[in-house]
């Protein structure tokens, strides 16, 4: 008898080490994996390519100096290319693992910051683009 009853609480601690984790529910580690998530470009008309490791995202906001631009009509965020065109920036997700940012000119004195939310699931990335005011 106290053999299986050592053997039960044996059983017990072992499910309860193993089930114990620091991680809360609906954390999602990394999937995106980009390649840059901050990047500095010129005040002249630029651009940049970020690569990701994961295959299964979209984008899912962009903001230039936090006026936040979402809810994109007429784009199937899930198709594997698409493009967002405002009058200062090109957006486009041109395949599964890759993110190019186009910047025209920055004609102010003052940085612009354009930043680009991405979605995977439960996980959440950003893109911060730095863009140098004009001389």
């Amino acid at each position: 008898m106290k053999r299986v009853l050592y053997f039960t609480l044996l059983i017990v601690f072992i499910i309860t080490l193993l089930s114990c984790s620091d991680k809360k529910e609906g954390d999602w580690d990394d999937n995106i994996k980009l390649s840059a998530r901050a990047v500095e470009l010129t005040a002249l008309s630029d651009s940049v390519t970020i690569t990701t490791g994961g295959s299964w995202w979209w984008i899912t906001d962009v903001s230039v100096n936090s006026d936040y631009i979402y809810g994109f009509k007429d784009i199937n965020q899930e198709a594997d290319s698409y493009t967002i065109k405002q009058d200062c920036f090109v957006v486009e997700r041109r395949n599964k693992h890759t993110l190019f940012i186009k910047v025209e000119e920055n004609p102010f004195n003052i940085q612009r910051i354009i930043t680009v939310g991405l979605e995977a699931g439960d996980y959440f990335d950003r893109v911060t683009i730095t863009q140098k005011p004009r001389p």
